[in-house]
């Protein structure tokens, strides 16, 4: 009889200063059920760590024989897009799984990613659902459906239903906290972008969209799955107004530098019509469900107005630079 040659997934993980979280992240996808015919392994990339993030990798190297095969990297160059740019050239399956640091695989999470792989040839990019990791104490009003819902919620999720489609760049696009792909698009698109992606937990964003959207203009196909599933570890502690106002600001600036609108040239005035209805709304605000929503619409809004200040400085040294 001839044995089936085994394909190999990749699942990376990059990490900041999270050792905690890492090893909760590592003892799920340790616990996950084990695809037939895959051959699976983790490599983490420590970026710019000064915790005890690389003791907590050798320790559960050495307290986990039987666990998925654990490897590491430093990359000392703080940013996410930087840890990830360390990685591309070391990873050699033909299939790799990008999981965050504070997520928790659901049990099939493994054997789900690889059977997408054998279902879908055509897709080189796949992704799956990210559902916030409730467990009950969170404050009530993050799961408010009303008009005063914040939204998005400070906690990502990304959810497109029950049944398996297509994406595209008409469509919502996911971030990489729960995307797969056939590591030869990695060849391809190239490098993740410095101008984007979190330093640090500074809640900048972006670096994922920004190199998915790369990858739809060079026409891969993006197949969501919806059994892929993740957890986002919720800290209630940030369910602050502070918070829900800095993440919305910077990744509102973030989501308008990604526009391929080429017609932009500086900060609408419609803009300043919003940012003058929020602030007013906000200051007569009579409850503090409203009062909030509107601070955080707020900040959304002022990071809107700077990403398209953005947006039109980094156009106009990009003309310079072309002369």
């Amino acid at each position: 009889m001839t044995n089936m040659a085994h394909k190999a997934l990749t699942v990376l993980i990059c990490t900041h200063n999270r050792s905690e979280l890492l090893l909760r992240t590592l003892e799920h996808l340790n616990a996950a059920g084990r695809p037939n015919s895959w051959n699976v392994d983790v490599l983490v990339v420590a970026n710019a760590c000064s915790d005890d993030t690389l003791e907590c990798l050798a320790k559960s190297y050495e307290e986990n024989p039987y666990g998925l095969p654990l490897s590491w990297v430093e990359e000392s160059t703080p940013g996410k897009s930087n840890a990830l740019n360390r990685a591309i050239p070391l990873i050699g399956a033909e299939l790799v799984a990008f999981v965050d640091d504070d997520h928790r695989v659901d049990p099939d999470y493994l054997v789900n990613v690889c059977l997408a792989a054998e279902r879908y040839p055509d897709a080189g990019l796949f992704c799956g659902r990210i559902l916030p990791d409730w467990d009950g104490s969170e404050p009530a009003w993050v799961h408010d459906k009303g008009a005063y819902r914040i939204y998005p919620l400070p906690v990502p999720r990304f959810d497109q239903g029950d049944n398996p489609k297509v994406l595209g760049l008409d469509t919502a696009i996911p971030g990489g906290g729960n995307l797969f792909l056939r590591s030869e698009w990695l060849g391809r698109v190239g490098e993740f972008s410095s101008d984007f992606g979190p330093t640090g937990h500074d809640l900048g964003g972006a670096e994922d969209l920004e190199w998915v959207r790369r990858a739809l203009h060079l026409e891969a196909q993006l197949q969501y799955v919806p059994d892929v599933v993740q957890h986002h570890y919720v800290d209630c502690a940030r369910l602050k107004v502070l918070y829900l106002m800095k993440k919305a600001y910077m990744r509102s600036d973030s989501t308008v530098r990604l526009r391929d609108d080429l017609s932009v040239r500086g900060v609408p005035f419609y803009m300043y019509r919003k940012l003058l209805e929020y602030l007013f709304s906000m200051i007569t605000a009579l409850s503090w469900a409203r009062r909030r929503f509107y601070l955080v619409r707020l900040a959304a809004a002022l990071g809107e107005t700077r990403g398209y200040w953005h947006l039109r400085n980094g156009r106009a040294r990009a003309r310079l630079s072309s002369d």
